[in-house]
């Protein structure tokens, strides 16, 4: 009987262990795929420079009117919450959905604009309006259209993405308040703290 209690504890005990690694979402699970761009400062990033640490990503554009500003407000405050409790190891990757117009010195100012970590959050551009398009469908299951003629505004998605640390897609969160749902600060903070603590994903 107490071989029988002991051996239910430990199923149950491993059960709640492999419920609390963070896996990833049915649509998700997959590589973010290589590329090479331009920073904010005008330095090359590229895909290799994401390996190594926990990411979380979004797409925005400097000349946005409507979903970037309170997008970037959100980001900020994660990026504080992380900072106010000594997080490291992670990384937070903004891709312009407007590379024509977002030249490394206004992603800069943008950044600064918002009292952006510029150590630990990397703003990209410096490829085309193709690659970005495919790049944002393909990776993470998003539009991410620029700006067409006679229009100065992009369209494009407005989730924050958790990449692990091989550069895995995990999941997706909504970036702004909408409806009845409230941007989950909380839940992208713990997310993050946990794949730091347990480590990228495994199959």
């Amino acid at each position: 009987m107490k071989k029988l209690v002991f051996l239910m504890g430990m199923i149950l005990f491993l059960a709640a262990c492999s419920n609390s690694r963070l896996e990833p979402k049915p649509s998700y699970g997959n590589q973010v795929s290589e590329f090479k761009a331009t920073d904010e400062d005008g330095k090359m990033f590229s895909s290799q420079d994401m390996k190594g640490k926990v990411w979380l990503a979004d797409f925005i554009f400097t000349n946005c009117e409507t979903v970037c500003p309170p997008m970037t407000y959100n980001m900020t405050q994660v990026v504080d919450e992380l900072e106010k409790e000594g997080v490291k190891d992670y990384g937070i990757i903004s891709f312009s959905v407007d590379p024509k117009r977002d030249t490394p010195a206004k992603l800069k100012a943008y950044s600064e604009q918002y009292g952006a970590k510029t150590d630990n959050w990397k703003l990209m551009t410096g490829y085309d309006e193709k690659f970005i398009r495919q790049f944002g469908e393909e990776n993470f299951k998003t539009i991410a259209v620029p700006p067409t003629a006679g229009n100065d505004q992009a369209t494009h998605g407005t989730s924050f993405y958790l990449i692990d640390q091989n550069g895995t897609v995990i999941k997706d969160y909504i970036g702004k308040d909408t409806g009845d749902q409230k941007f989950p600060k909380g839940e992208i903070v713990e997310d993050v703290k946990t794949m730091i603590k347990e480590g990228p994903y495994k199959k």
